[in-house]
């Protein structure tokens, strides 16, 4: 394994990003965008048994089903590597399975529903969505332990002799962390050293110009122990392209549709958005193109999860990989950077 394959096949350095399908996209756009992708070079998708955002019970696994109809009307599943998710527990999502937690028998429901709406009868990578135990995710800085700490979510060890199962009866062919803490990542890899079970692949966290906290502990984690990043969010909800400058909401954007995004809403965010679209539009760049060359050309990076809602909008994203940033621009970077550091965690 290295930080450009997974279970040794190379993936693409952009991955497809499907958590609006079924929501914002249509089954037909949904293929289309997945057709497209195929055409433009890229092998790696994503999703989630929870997909699309914002989940609800009554589109939720909606995104797999379209990914598993594409799959059964083309016949080209080995055209992918396929990545998707377990959800884990949060109240919002008693509506899964009771509430869903990493027990064996929640594993085995989860992976196998999954597999019934991809069509499939494997994943290539499956990954823990978050921690079922206490952290500071999606936006939270500080970290308070809980009291009941080690009372309420299944050993590491556990998870992992369901994934190993789950490996050996070939539903899986490798597993990955999500949302994941330093210490998180470093104990599933210790356990799985002393106890001869199979190693998380890969990582996916947010990451992006306005979010470059997995620097500070997970980037040398990623070097040293050959797990790299699966970045989400790089373009943090379409701020880094500039559609939302001078307060503007565009009708039929996530923005606007959903209120759920808090994480980007305070004015320190807004600041540094502005500053990096400016800083494009200096250089003759596209925002966005801008923003995901950046994340492109990081050296921990495994691949970049971009998602889009028309084909055109995936396309752009797509040709940042022939970006260069300059010296300038990324010394322009390092100043908006120094600045204004990681408003949206």
């Amino acid at each position: 394994m290295s930080l450009t394959d997974i279970n040794g096949h190379a993936v693409s350095r952009i991955c497809l990003g499907t958590m609006t399908w079924g929501e914002q996209n249509t089954e037909q756009e949904a293929h289309a965008q997945i057709d497209f992708a195929l055409e433009q070079g890229l092998n790696f998708m994503d999703a989630a048994e929870m997909y699309p955002v914002p989940p609800k019970a009554e589109t939720q696994g909606r995104t797999e089903e379209y990914i598993g109809s594409w799959f059964a009307n083309t016949r080209r599943r080995k055209d992918w590597i396929l990545a998707t998710k377990a959800t884990g527990p949060r109240e919002e999502f008693d509506f899964l399975r009771g509430g869903p937690r990493f027990t064996r028998e929640h594993l085995i429901e989860a992976v196998d529903n999954s597999l019934r709406r991809l069509q499939t009868d494997y994943i290539d990578l499956y990954q823990l969505h978050w921690p079922e135990r206490t952290t500071n995710a999606f936006g939270v800085r500080g970290y308070t332990h809980p009291s009941d700490a080690d009372s309420n979510w299944t050993s590491l060890e556990e998870v992992m002799r369901t994934l190993e199962m789950l490996i050996q009866q070939g539903k899986i062919r490798s597993y990955g962390l999500s949302n994941e803490t330093p210490w998180g990542v470093m104990t599933f890899l210790q356990i799985a050293a002393r106890e001869g079970l199979p190693r998380p692949q890969s990582i996916q966290n947010p990451y992006s110009l306005l979010n470059r906290t997995f620097e500070i502990g997970l980037a040398e984690i990623s070097h040293r122990e050959d797990i790299g990043l699966l970045a989400y969010s790089p373009l943090a909800m379409g701020l880094l392209t500039g559609k939302y400058r001078n307060g503007a909401l565009p009708e039929g954007s996530r923005l606007a549709l959903f209120k759920r995004f808090a994480r980007y809403a305070s004015e320190p965010t807004w600041e540094a958005a502005e500053r990096y679209v400016a800083l494009a539009e200096e250089h003759d760049l596209s925002p966005a193109q801008m923003a995901l060359a950046f994340v492109n050309s990081r050296p921990f990076l495994l691949s970049n999860i971009i998602g889009a809602t028309s084909v055109a909008q995936l396309g752009e994203n797509i040709r940042s990989l022939e970006v260069i940033l300059s010296r300038e621009v990324r010394t322009g970077i390092k100043t908006i950077h120094q600045a204004i550091p990681d408003p949206a965690p």
